[in-house]
């Protein structure tokens, strides 16, 4: 499972031959959820509200960025929300 980016012990990843709507996956400690990327909300799974907010704002900020590599499935990594 690629890893675009960490921060604040949230890991983010991204498998590319996943199923729609476009998502992304987090972790954080034994807290696993996936996260549409249009709108930054929960798509399922489970994770403390402070690191949802978190994994939102750097949504919001990379929306652009996150949809384009859904679609083309060129990988890199992503600027963590520092």
């Amino acid at each position: 499972m690629p890893e675009i980016s960490r921060f604040y012990g949230i890991i983010i990843y991204m498998f590319f031959n996943d199923h729609n709507p476009p998502h992304f996956k987090t972790k954080f400690g034994e807290f696993e959820a996936n996260i549409l990327i249009e709108n930054g909300t929960l798509l399922n799974g489970d994770l403390p509200l402070s690191k949802l907010k978190l994994v939102t704002a750097w949504a919001e900020i990379h929306k652009e960025e996150l949809l384009e590599m859904w679609n083309s499935k060129a990988f890199h990594k992503v600027q963590p929300l520092i």
